[in-house]
């Protein structure tokens, strides 16, 4: 059967080709590997694997395998894949030795932060402190933490991109901080298990669009898809000012894998694209993509004297370091993605 992603896994592997050799023969842990970027970093390592002959295997953690084998039953029964049930707070080490973790697990759920927010900064931070544990013992020398960001906190009103040298951080007084906070702590973590064997790295991630993408949480681009497919209108819940961009999933997935090979430890490295649109603007692209007359709705009212929020990352140190960018703009990402989404 051919695979729906196979232009995109092709787009992955010829910019990650020269990479794989590191995973020729060896095994590998990901947290998190049911989720949307688990997803996908699962497709393209298995693209990799089968088509370069790496042998290599892969160790996944899910909280509920038997939904992931409904979800994406190519990925959980794919002989060089190992699905293993557990919380990520307090699941059993498997045995052996593994070379590379990916920790990619989180809890990022919108009604999670507001309805319990110390659950979501335990699962952040417990999490992460037992899957660095389980690093020291398997013995592994690399390992990607999928941080966020989100431990910028808010900007000052000139910022518009956010480099990894701003040390602002989230209100410790505001509890809808608990996941930008865990995310710093989970980052805190890393440096404290780094040592010459274990080398952290670190992707700081900003939103992204794509297959596997929740349409039904708290992803606004996702609920703009949503409702274009639904035939609309697009619903904007607030006033449409803030502004954000979007990188799409493929880009991604080179990103994290080029991080985890070739990033520096310790170095946190921005993940998104930098192209800043305004939440309306965003809306209305993706209406125009599925027909031209399909009407945004804009729930709220613009305040002329308000704040705009931004969350743009400079991904310029990546560029710089790695040569990553930003491949497929925002018009084709949406597109690929309803494609994905549209039934067949």
């Amino acid at each position: 059967m051919t695979n729906p992603l196979s232009v995109d896994l092709n787009h992955i592997l010829e910019h990650t080709r020269d990479l794989w050799d590191e995973l020729r023969g060896k095994r590998i842990f990901i947290t998190g590997g049911t989720g949307f970027f688990g997803c996908w970093l699962l497709e393209s390592l298995l693209w990799a694997n089968d088509r370069l002959n790496l042998n290599c295997q892969a160790t996944c953690l899910s909280r509920s395998p038997e939904l992931f084998r409904t979800k994406a039953p190519h990925l959980a029964e794919h002989k060089s894949v190992s699905v293993m049930q557990g919380d990520i707070r307090t699941f059993d080490f498997p045995g052996g030795e593994f070379s590379h973790i990916i920790h990619a697990a989180t809890e990022s759920s919108a009604r999670l932060s507001a309805e319990n927010p110390l659950e979501v900064l335990d699962t952040i931070v417990e999490g992460t402190r037992h899957t660095l544990e389980f690093a020291k013992i398997c013995g592994a020398q690399n390992l990607l933490l999928t941080s966020s960001g989100a431990v910028y906190g808010k900007l000052p009103a000139e910022m518009t991109h956010i480099p990894e040298d701003y040390n602002g951080a989230p209100d410790t007084l505001d509890p809808k901080s608990a996941y930008g906070e865990g995310k710093r702590m989970a980052e805190y973590l890393c440096t404290l298990y780094a040592d010459s064997r274990l080398q952290p790295k670190i992707a700081r991630c900003f939103a992204f669009v794509g297959p596997y993408l929740p349409l039904d949480v708290h992803f606004a681009i996702g609920n703009f898809i949503r409702d274009a497919l639904n035939g609309g209108p697009v619903i904007v819940k607030g006033d449409g000012t803030p502004r954000r961009s979007y990188l799409y999933a493929a880009d991604l997935a080179i990103w994290l894998w080029t991080i985890l090979f070739r990033g520096l430890s310790l170095r946190p490295y921005n993940v998104g694209s930098e192209e800043s649109l305004s939440i309306v603007e965003v809306a209305e692209t993706v209406a125009k993509s599925v027909h031209p007359t399909l009407i945004v709705k804009v729930l709220g009212i613009a305040d002329p004297n308000k704040f705009v929020e931004q969350y743009v990352p400079s991904t310029q140190s990546a560029f710089r370091e790695l040569q990553l960018q930003t491949r497929i703009n925002l018009q084709s990402a949406i597109q690929r993605t309803l494609a994905w989404k549209k039934p067949q």
